[in-house]
Parts: C-alpha cells; sequence; structure tokens
C-alpha cells in the first residue's frame, strides 16, 4: 500500500492551506491509498477526519491519525498511537526526548524523527541530545528517510542512519501547499487500514520503501538554515513550551506513569 506519512492539513496547522478534503483528492487522484495526517502538536486535523470519515467517498482510502511533536531537545518527532488513544499532553509541546518516549511506549505507540539532518532548528541530529548521542536512534521504531522538503544530501544521511540502526525509512511530502502534496511516497508491504495495522507491521517486520522528488531550492527554504531564522524558531519553540510547562507536567503527573 502507497501512503504519504507526512501531511499538515489546514484544519490543524496554521500555516498549511490544504483542506483534509483536498489532500485526500489529491492523493487519491495520484494513485495513493492513504495518508497519515502530522499536524504540530495537535489532533485538530484527526478530529476533522473523525466527522467526515463515513462519508461513502472515502471507504476506499486510508487516513491514519498522528502528531508531529516539537520535542524540548530532540526535534520534530513523528508520534503513531495506536486507534482511539489521543493524549492530551501530545498537544502541549517541550517535553524532552526521554519523556516522550517513555509516554509513546507506555500506551504503546510508536515514533522517529522527522528529517534528521534536515533544517536545524528542528531536526533531530543537530541538537545536543542525539548531536552527541547519536546511539540514541537505536530506541526509535523508524526514521525519516525521505522527505520532500529536505535536500538530497539530508536524505541520503537520514537513510545512512536508518540503514545502521536497521529501522524502517518512511518517506512524506511533508506538504503545507497543493502543488507539494504527493511529491514523497511509502509503500509498506501489508493490508494497512489503521494505526494499530501500522504499529503491528512495523513490528511484524513488514517490507517498507520509500523514495519521491526533492523540492527545488526557494527563497524561503534558503532561509531557512540562516542564524537568525535557527535561533528565531528554537527561541518560540522553548519560549511556547516553557509557557505550557505547568499545565503539561499537571497533565503528565495525572498519566501515573
Amino acid at each position: 500500500m502507497k501512503f504519504d506519512l507526512h501531511c499538515h492539513t489546514r484544519e490543524g496547522s496554521i500555516d498549511s492551506k490544504v483542506a483534509l478534503k483536498k489532500y485526500i483528492k489529491l492523493l487519491a487522484d495520484q494513485g495513493f491509498d492513504g495518508m497519515m495526517i502530522t499536524d504540530h502538536d495537535t489532533y485538530r486535523g484527526c478530529s476533522f477526519w473523525e466527522e467526515i470519515k463515513k462519508d461513502p467517498k472515502y471507504s476506499d482510502f486510508v487516513v491514519l491519525k498522528g502528531v508531529e511533536y516539537d520535542t524540548k531537545d530532540a526535534g520534530h518527532i513523528l508520534v503513531i498511537m495506536p486507534d482511539d488513544v489521543y493524549l492530551h499532553v501530545l498537544t502541549l509541546r517541550g517535553m524532552t526526548l526521554r519523556r516522550l518516549m517513555k509516554i509513546v511506549r507506555h500506551y504503546g505507540g510508536i515514533l522517529g524523527p522527522a528529517h534528521p539532518f534536515g533544517v536545524k532548528s528542528s531536526s533531530a541530529m543537530f541538537f545536543k541530545k542525539l548531536k552527541y548521542d547519536p546511539n540514541i536512534a537505536k530506541k526509535f521504531d523508524f526514521v525519516e528517510t525521505f522527505n520532500t522538503c529536505e535536500s538530497a544530501k539530508s536524505n541520503e544521511m537520514a537513510r545512512m542512519m536508518a540503514n545502521m540502526y536497521q529501522k524502517p525509512g518512511f518517506g512524506g511530502s511533508d506538504a503545507h501547499e497543493e502543488k507539494y502534496v504527493g511529491m514523497a511516497y511509502t509503500q509498506i508491504n501489508a493490508d494497512i487500514r489503521s494505526n494499530n495495522d501500522l504499529i503491528r507491521a512495523l513490528r511484524e517486520g513488514a517490507y517498507v520503501t520509500c523514495g519521491g522528488t526533492e523540492r527545488k531550492k526557494t527563497t524561503k527554504s534558503k532561509h531557512k538554515n540562516m542564524r537568525y531564522a535557527i535561533w528565531g524558531f528554537k527561541f518560540y519553540n522553548r519560549g511556547l513550551g516553557y509557557l505550557f510547562s505547568p499545565y503539561r507536567k499537571y497533565k503528565i503527573r495525572k498519566l501515573a506513569i
């Protein structure tokens, strides 16, 4: 089955211009079997899917529900929880990778780094946690090894990382605009109809391949790795994480893990 496993919807991401219904149509027209919603620190896009999924026209298209979580010390991490497991704490950015892993594992989920060698402000291998201890990657369930937003070199390094630690590689368009939807794919040799199916397939060693086409460089993409952009985003992310900290700690305590 063919999926786009990194999708930002207008319903869940303030910087996405692609409505979920449009996403589905564009991907279905390109021969995709499904997609995964990965809005940042929110399930709003997933909630919208719950409202429309009973429409017969979506019966042959699979929508998986994930989160792209902004950690404090390891950049963006893709999180996939079992069906019907929605943890409010995953909507409160700023947890450490160690804490995130503990919670995800406790509830039976899986996780892996998005674009690990990509934009320096949000990619795992440019944070101290993994930069100085790359063997932490052994604990991931998968690695995003193809991201349309990133360079060929970035994606190649991600593939090398996945091969080194024998992890399956995911591919995703990371699209926020219609013209980029479907530019990356993940093919899985299994019948995937739900989050549970995907989690089970990975744990049972299903054959996974991915690929696509990297975007051409734009003025916007060139600025992403400028020093002011890197530290500007880190300050923004840390600031929000600090703001949410008391409420996040309260939610974590209630989990009693």
